[in-house]
């Protein structure tokens, strides 16, 4: 069975020791691994949260995203050295989490438009910047797996299509390709045939439900995307990734105005399903 993991943004996008507790229920449901956002200035407290979780015995992944003014896609050279900067502080603070894998939008800035549709010099700007991160990743040990994002929070990459493109572009072994089950439901066709086209450079897998909520409470196509990740021999993570408003700050900034589920909803049910799931489909 694939390992699972819990992305604690349900709770808050800070690093403190707040998320203690969090982290020894979700070890006593049966999690190997917990997912945290990267962000916090707090550098110390990556190292401590981090040690704290290995000594529980969880595994550790992360995620983040960039902003307007450190876009890997600018056509502004310091703009793209920014973006390089900030992607280089958060592989080192994964490093301090003992992160092993580094997910999020991180091919572009987050929600920043240009009023166009993505141009070959954006994707090209992108898998420079991203190849420079992935020779830096790969001193630490970290896999950095940029994700595809729903048409309102980015243009760059929507679909497997497009990430698969960049990702070629790119051409470094310590960067792959994520798998969003939310932003799919909205951007692709058939998840069958999506996750069948990433499938050569999958490292990285989020679970979410298509209104954010519990997995399995809403209509994201499951036993299709199960089927189709037995299929081709999947053997990454498989992560939950819920919001709530608990983080008011956090919520504002990716538009989320309601609560969707309790998150040990999310937690309980959600760590249930996915391994229902796992053994309908043979993962």
């Amino acid at each position: 069975m694939n390992k699972i993991g819990f992305n604690v943004l349900a709770w808050s996008a800070d690093m403190s020791d707040d998320l203690i507790p969090i982290l020894d229920r979700l070890k006593t449901i049966g999690y190997d691994g917990v997912e945290f956002f990267v962000g916090s200035p707090d550098k110390a407290a990556y190292s401590r949260i981090g040690n704290y979780a290995k000594q529980i015995g969880l595994e550790v992944t992360a995620v983040f995203v960039l902003g307007p003014d450190e876009n890997p896609i600018s056509p502004d050279a310091h703009n793209r050295q920014k973006s390089l900067e900030k992607i280089k502080w958060t592989i080192d603070r994964a490093h301090d989490l003992g992160a092993k894998v580094i997910c999020g939008p991180y091919h572009s800035a987050f929600a920043t438009f240009t009023k166009a549709a993505p141009q070959e010099i954006e994707y090209e700007r992108s898998a420079e910047i991203l190849h420079q991160a992935g020779e830096y990743a790969a001193q630490a040990g970290i896999l950095l797996t940029p994700e595809a994002l729903n048409r309102f929070e980015c243009y760059l990459c929507n679909t497997m299509e497009q990430l698969a493109y960049l990702i070629k572009k790119v051409d470094h072994p310590n960067v792959k390709a994520m798998f969003d089950t939310h932003h799919a439901n909205m951007e692709e066709k058939k998840f069958r045939d999506s996750i069948h086209k990433i499938a050569p450079i999958l490292g990285h897998f989020h679970i979410s439900e298509n209104d954010r909520g519990t997995p399995g409470s809403g209509h994201v196509p499951w036993d299709e995307t199960f089927a189709a990740l037995a299929e081709i021999h999947y053997k990454g993570w498989l992560t939950i990734e819920g919001f709530t408003r608990n983080d008011p700050g956090f919520a504002n900034s990716i538009g989320v105005w309601r609560e969707f589920s309790e998150p040990w909803d999310m937690a309980e049910s959600g760590y249930k399903f996915i391994r229902e799931m796992g053994e309908k489909h043979g993962l």
